[in-house]
């Protein structure tokens, strides 16, 4: 690309030469193959100068995309690595627009901003250069004049970058509303809040627009800037050439030849302002993204000590934890207080309670989404924290009742897209399972395609799905979260046969709004407003009378949490 920017900056110089040539030649009665010949040159010149743009134009392509794309990924990756509760800040339309958005915007900036810039500052050195040499006077001019460009732009560079960051913020809102709202479309349709939905819509639009206006209009200062400095060069280099041209001191083609690199001068100028325009919006989107880079984990990546095979003994010492801002003094509101309690390795937990009690926060400790302020977690009594995260997630299994489902094959769904796994383990998981029945029901077995809003199977089948996906990693504690609360009977039934099959051999915790989830389970643990207000063995705490689990027993319901 450099090489091609080059050699069409000297074939620029060459050109009005050739053309200047020309018209003295032409003015003195020269022959026709005289003129033929600088014709011909001219036009060689010409095409090679545009051979010369078409390739640097391709070439910053590549840069450009090889560069974009490199960032996306960079970004995305770094996304992926942050914690819980950043994404709990950010919605996925404001990261779209973060990665994909801001690093679009810098495409042109990573292919050509510094080729450009230093190719075009190159031009202009060579223009007032070949103005010296037709005549001192048009290289003072043309110097001066070039200054006086690159100094007023400079000067204004910098009045639009504050509203083009505004308008890159205002358009990652937009994009968070828009992907909050499809995706809640379901229950914007059952309610009839279409009235709330295009309002919002047209207040951010609104707001954008704005935001725009406010950017163009300080671009536009600089480009009309430009525009009349632009005038004033053309009056300054016909005032030259037509002073030396009535003094005899150059030819009309040499006029011409100031008019001429004269206007070639206001090109490189005007591409440098074009680039110092874009840069205005690069910059906004750079600082966006070095925000956005800057910002870390509060988990590191771990130590390395890894948790001893086989099914996991779990300790819970002390443990407290709240999802209130670190660095906020206000008094803590904790999801957990002083959670300690002992699971041996091979038993299983049901952990009650009532919404908001800790249940959830429980499983996102133990997989590292979060860590607590106070107090140790331990596996196998490592402590997590001594634990690579990385290996700490692939054998620790979670089940949710909301299972991701991506746009892609049975087989891929359950992989996670990873080809190293043969298709005859993931079958053999089926079977061990129990779900080989199921399995036989899918029209294109491995390949049947499925939708990314779970297109294509039940609620039921989805969480199949998730076992087999859980199994697969071989983990050595098995979380699952009210994994069958929306399930019917038959497909229950299904999923408990699933569920004795994955946990054999490993240690577990059910949470549970129902007890016959629960029955299966060594110990219960009952969580209220983050307290553990009774732990046992379940069948000694169904045999003690004052007991909540054997309250809940007596009434058959979960309500006596309260």
């Amino acid at each position: 690309m450099t090489v091609a920017l080059l050699g069409g900056i000297t074939l620029q110089l060459i050109h009005p030469q050739v053309l200047a040539r020309f018209i003295d030649v032409a003015v003195a009665d020269a022959t026709a193959d005289a003129l033929l010949n600088l014709a011909l040159m001219y036009i060689g010149v010409a095409l090679g100068e545009q051979v010369l743009r078409v390739v640097s134009v391709y070439a910053a392509s590549s840069v450009g995309w090889t560069a974009t794309n490199a960032l996306r990924a960079d970004l995305a990756a770094h996304c992926m690595s942050l914690d819980l509760a950043f994404h709990k800040t950010r919605t996925p339309g404001e990261l779209i627009e973060r990665v994909d958005g801001d690093v679009t915007t810098l495409s042109r900036f990573f292919s050509q901003f510094i080729i450009i810039i230093l190719g075009n500052g190159l031009l202009l050195v060579g223009v007032v250069i070949a103005l010296f040499f037709v005549h001192p006077l048009a290289g003072v001019g043309g110097l001066v004049f070039t200054v006086a460009a690159l100094l007023l732009m400079l000067r204004l560079r910098n009045i639009a970058v504050p509203y083009f960051r505004d308008y890159r913020q205002q358009a990652a809102d937009f994009y968070g509303f828009a992907g909050e709202q499809l995706t809640g479309r379901e229950d914007i349709n059952a309610n009839g809040a279409h009235g709330f939905f295009l309002r919002r819509l047209f207040e951010i639009n609104q707001a954008w627009m704005l935001v725009y206006h406010k950017a163009r209009l300080a671009s536009t200062t600089l480009w009309a800037s430009t525009d009349a400095t632009f005038a004033l060069g053309s009056v300054l280099a016909l005032t030259i050439g037509a002073l030396l041209f009535q003094g005899d001191l150059i030819s009309i083609g040499m006029v011409f030849l100031i008019f001429n690199y004269f206007s070639q001068l206001a090109r490189p100028i005007t591409q440098i302002r074009e680039e110092i325009e874009l840069f205005q919006q690069a910059d906004a989107s750079i600082q966006r993204i070095r925000e956005l880079l800057d910002t870390e984990s509060r988990l590191d990546a771990g130590g390395e000590t890894r948790i001893p095979d086989g099914a996991f003994a779990l300790v819970f010492d002390k443990v407290s934890f709240h999802y209130d801002d670190p660095d906020s003094d206000e008094e803590r509101d904790w999801a957990l207080r002083d959670i300690d309690f002992e699971l041996p390795a091979g038993e299983t937990l049901g952990l009650l309670g009532r919404t908001g009690s800790g249940k959830s926060t429980t499983a996102r400790l133990l997989l590292r989404l979060y860590d607590p302020q106070r107090g140790e977690i331990r596996l196998n009594n490592v402590p997590l924290r001594e634990s690579p995260l990385t290996d700490l997630r692939q054998r620790v299994g979670l089940v949710t009742q909301d299972v991701q489902i991506f746009e892609a094959s049975v087989r891929d769904n359950i992989t996670f897209f990873d080809d190293r796994i043969p298709d005859r383990q993931v079958i053999e998981a089926f079977a061990l399972l129990g779900l080989t029945s199921w399995f036989e029901t899918l029209p294109n077995g491995l390949d049947t395609p499925l939708g990314s809003d779970g297109r294509g199977l039940s609620a039921g089948e989805a969480q199949l799905v998730a076992f087999a996906r859980v199994f697969l990693k071989q983990p050595g504690l098995i979380i699952l979260d009210e994994a069958s609360s929306r399930l019917d009977p038959l497909t229950e039934r299904l999923i408990e046969q699933a569920v004795d099959r994955l946990l054999e051999g490993r240690t577990g915790i059910i949470i549970a709004h129902r007890l016959a989830t629960v029955q299966r389970t060594d110990r219960i643990m009952v969580l209220e407003n983050g307290h553990v207000v009774e732990y046992g063995k379940r069948a000694e705490l169904a045999q003690t009378p004052d007991s909540r689990f054997s309250a809940l027993l007596r009434a058959g319901q979960m309500d006596l949490l309260a």
